[in-house]
């Protein structure tokens, strides 16, 4: 494999992929960068929503396809903001800060803060591969009462790590990577990929 189309636009989320898909030597082109359109992610699961990203981006292209769902789960929420973390506040425009701001106003009064990243990676070599390279991770913390850092993006103002004593949004880059859901994911992705 020496090509590989990322099938996202979250410019957090390709700068993680790019840092960590580095040492393969492939050639990464984002969806964005070929002129294909966001998927549609109707799904209640993240692995069928990574999925259909993943079809959709390799079918218009013709190239292997790599895609990640991932959210954060808030034990208190019954699991919310889940798939839809990314428009927990709406769509109009999505924004990280008022998702922030509705998850602090849901988590007001709430004594149990535990929640965790989830990430499901989706590799297809085509858009019909019967045999998806597919990894998971997840990364557990704490929901903070207000936000703190400046790193990151997405919920990571607020998520807590207590073994670290600090938030994931000021931890350094090589560290996020190293805990992080996405990271883990993305290693086990990367241990799959030179077994083939």
């Amino acid at each position: 494999m020496q090509k590989l189309v990322i099938a996202s636009n979250n410019p957090g989320k390709l700068r993680e992929f790019q840092f960590l898909l580095q040492p393969l030597g492939i050639e990464l082109f984002t969806q964005a960068q070929l002129g294909i359109s966001d998927a549609e992610e109707p799904h209640v699961t993240f692995i069928e929503n990574a999925l259909a990203k993943a079809r959709h981006v390799s079918r218009m292209c013709g190239l292997p396809a790599l895609a990640d769902d991932s959210g954060i789960c808030v034990e208190a929420l019954g699991g919310a903001p889940g798939v839809l973390s990314a428009r927990y506040a709406g769509d109009n425009p999505k924004s990280d800060q008022r998702n922030n701001e509705k998850l602090l106003q849901d988590m007001q009064g709430a004594t149990d803060r535990r929640a965790h990243y989830y990430c499901v990676l989706v590799l297809l070599h085509h858009a019909d591969d019967p045999q998806p390279l597919i990894a998971e991770g997840e990364w557990h913390g704490e929901i903070a009462h207000e936000e703190r850092g400046d790193g990151g993006f997405g919920y990571d103002p607020l998520f807590w790590l207590p073994e670290l004593g600090k938030m994931s949004a000021e931890l350094e880059h090589d560290q996020k990577h190293a805990i992080s859901h996405r990271g883990k994911a993305l290693r086990r992705l990367l241990q799959r990929i030179k077994t083939e």
